[in-house]
This record gives C-alpha cells, structure tokens and sequence, in this order.
C-alpha cells in the first residue's frame, strides 16, 4: 500500500519551531506515514529539532517551499538559489529526502504575460545549478505546476516535465496536485499517464480545498490515472482547515473549511484508504 501523508498546514494554519512538536505528534496520532512540512522560512528552521520530532513519532519528512516574493526567480536568480539552496540544506540537516514545490517562483506574482524564454532559461539555470547541490545531498527536487491564477511559469505536468527535460536531470520529479490539475489538465489520468514516472509525488487536494470527495473532482479519473502508471509515491492530503497568512494572497483562500482539522483529516485519510484499495494501489 502507498504511504500516506498530510500537509501540516491542514493541521495548523502556521509553521514554526514551537508549534511543530503538536504537529508532528498529531499527523502520526492519526495515523499517517509522512508529513509534509512548510519551508517558507528556512533562516528560523531548526532542522535538529525536526529530525528528533519526525524520528520521536516515527514520521516521515518532505519539505515543499515556494519562493518569497522578492526572490522570484526570473527577477532575482542569484537570491532565488540562495534561498533554495537553504532550503535544501535544512531538508539534508533533518534527514529528509524531498524538497517539493514551486522551487521556480514567487507565488502570487504574475507579469499580466506569459512566460518568456528569457525568463525560462533563468528558471533552467538556477535549477541546473541547485540540482547537482541537493542531489550530493541526497535531496531529491519536485516539481508543482500550479494553476494560471498562481503563477504564469508552469501551469501543467507537461510544462513541469519540459523544465525537467531541460535542466537535464535525471531523478527530478514531476509534484502534482489535483486542485490545480482540476483547473489546467484535459484529464487527470492522461496528465498521469503523458508524465508516466516523473508522477511520483502528488497532492490529493479538492476543487474547493476542502475534504476531498465533496467537490467536482473526478476522482476515480485520478486513481485510474495512478493505477495505470504503477504510482508508488505518497499519496498526500492537502486541504486547508485553517488559513496561513503567508500564503492566503497567493493562494486565495480566504475562508475556512467548514470541518475543524481534525475531522478533515481523519475523514481525509479513510478517503484516501478506500480509493487506494478500491484501485488497487500496493
């Protein structure tokens, strides 16, 4: 059976040092494998105390990140590798092994154009630099398209596999999420299936960012999807119970989820238990 993971902001609508022991104590609690952990800050992150947590409750960890608004990579390279370059290195210091996300920009920041080739090339240049640094790390770099209104770079799993293709690497993954695929892809499975092994990480999120299953998600075209390509990943609950002020703008989640944090993911997780059995994902 596939692990299961939750992202800590559906437990907590912020990350810091003093309030990661009840998250990660909680995600376990309830019985999930892995917790993906917010990396928005990586100069106050005490990685030491994040690998005794996750190593306490018997957790998995993976770091997903999007870039600050100011270091948006195509306006600012030097100061977008910087970032994720401690990024990467918080993730290697807790024993992680995946640093996901937008790793390519500042979300929320569009230019009212599409992207460049100039711009495109600053992206393939910074990560051909960050990869090669996180791979003798033993962190492995993921890939989220986001939706049009997020960002204007990379808006589907093709895209993300053509950046990929481009930087040259051959163990970059291809992060997708059902929310944003909900509103960029043809179909779920085919974006799975045109992606094939590069889909080896994915948000299970719904169209209204609330529990999956209540919304216009095509479900069982998602599971299709995975089935058919053998995914092996995590399968990754992201909702949002509670709103993080960081993100709320670029995001545009202004409400609440009309289910407390708990209740969300417990029902979150039996949601994707049923799906993973009922599709046969081992």
């Amino acid at each position: 059976m596939p692990k299961y993971g939750v992202h800590a902001f559906l437990l907590e609508g912020s990350w810091d040092n003093q309030i990661a022991p009840k998250v990660i104590a909680e995600a376990a609690e309830l019985g999930f494998d892995l917790i993906e952990i917010p990396l928005l800050k990586p100069d106050e992150f005490d990685s030491a105390l994040i690998g005794k947590l996750l190593s306490e409750n018997k957790l998995e960890g993976v770091a997903s990140l999007g870039l600050p608004k100011d270091l948006h990579t195509p306006a600012n390279p030097k100061g977008a590798l910087e970032f994720l370059k401690k990024g990467v290195d918080r993730v290697a210091d807790f024993g992680g092994k995946g640093l996901n996300g937008c790793l390519y920009c500042s979300l929320g920041t569009l230019t009212g154009a599409p992207p460049t080739s100039e711009e495109k090339k600053t992206i393939v240049e910074v990560l051909g630099k960050l990869h090669p640094y996180a791979k003798e790390k033993g962190v492995r770099l993921g890939i989220e398209p986001v939706n049009r209104y997020e960002t204007y770079l990379y808006n589907t799993g093709a895209d993300a596999a053509e950046l990929i293709r481009s930087v040259g690497a051959d163990d970059m993954i291809i992060h997708f999420d059902t929310y944003h695929m909900n509103i960029e892809e043809e179909g779920y499975s085919k974006a799975l299936k045109e992606a094939g092994p590069l889909a080896a990480y994915i948000h299970i999120s719904e169209s209204h960012r609330g529990l999956p299953g209540e919304g216009t998600v095509d479900w069982d075209d998602v599971f299709t999807g995975l089935k058919e390509i053998n995914y092996s990943g995590p399968l990754v609950l992201e909702a949002f119970a509670t709103i993080n002020p960081d993100l709320i703008g670029a995001t545009c989640v202004w409400r609440p989820c009309k289910y407390p944090p708990r209740e969300l993911a417990t029902r979150g997780l039996e949601f994707l238990k049923q799906n993973a059995s009922e599709f046969g994902l081992v």
